[in-house]
């Protein structure tokens, strides 16, 4: 598989590159799980480094160019302290991450990072209430153009299911691993129809035709669904 001859090549040259400045690269998000799609998923790298000055980053910059060049995203590096703080501003990636990754390099640092569930929560009701603002707005920017409105559900259906999953995080619950599951766990728990979801996520892993989508029923169940999750977490 190309992403893993990739994967082995990019620890080869940070390595290199770094030499004992480098603690720990993992792999996080779909690309470690059974849901990854080369042709849409994102390959997210995170990378602890013991200093990340200038001359660090310049050292590193040959690997993460040749990286780049072949249309991955560029890894999020952060020094061994920074990690422990950035932990209260990005609780929910965290959380991702302590859940689901994979260690490519160094130590698993990520099994002695504790997370506030306070602030996961804090940060959950403001990342899916932004979102819902942002879907009513595009909604009444393009509603008489049905092709984009179906493109913005598409679009954002993966970014809700990831709040969804967190939701069930934050309710105590252990989350399925698959969009699709996460989507009936919540609808049966909160009571919603999540019929629209699983449609748009067939949509996205282009098993359905986007003009098979009955517009405007789908949009108005999928708005619905997102606004009874949203209720659910203000409850919290």
């Amino acid at each position: 598989m190309r992403l893993e001859e990739d994967l082995k090549q990019l620890v080869e040259r940070l390595s290199g590159a770094a030499g004992q400045d480098l603690v720990a690269l993992v792999l996080h998000g779909s690309a470690v799980s059974d849901e990854f799609h080369p042709q849409f998923s994102d390959v997210n790298i995170l990378g602890v480094v013991r200093q990340l000055s200038v001359g660090t980053m310049h050292a590193l910059w040959p690997a993460l160019s040749w990286w780049t060049g072949l249309k991955y995203a560029v890894p999020l590096f952060f020094t061994a302290d920074e990690l422990r703080s950035v932990v209260d501003v990005f609780p929910i990636e965290m959380v991702d991450i302590k859940l689901r990754h994979r260690l490519l390099y160094g130590n698993d640092v990520f099994d002695q990072l504790e997370v506030s569930m306070e602030l996961h929560r804090v940060q959950l009701e403001h990342e899916i209430r932004t979102k819902l603002v942002f879907l009513r707005q595009h909604y009444m920017q393009f509603s008489p153009d049905a092709a984009k409105i179906r493109h913005l559900m598409v679009d954002s259906v993966s970014n809700f299911l990831a709040l969804f999953r967190h939701t069930l995080i934050a309710m105590g619950e252990q989350p399925p691993l698959h969009k699709a599951q996460v989507a009936q766990q919540m609808a049966e728990k909160l009571g919603f129809d999540p019929g629209p979801l699983r449609l748009l996520l067939d949509v996205r892993q282009r098993n359905l035709n986007p003009e098979a989508l009955p517009m405007p029923q789908t949009f108005a169940a999928y708005l619905q669904a997102i606004e009874v999750v949203v209720q659910a977490v203000d409850k919290l």
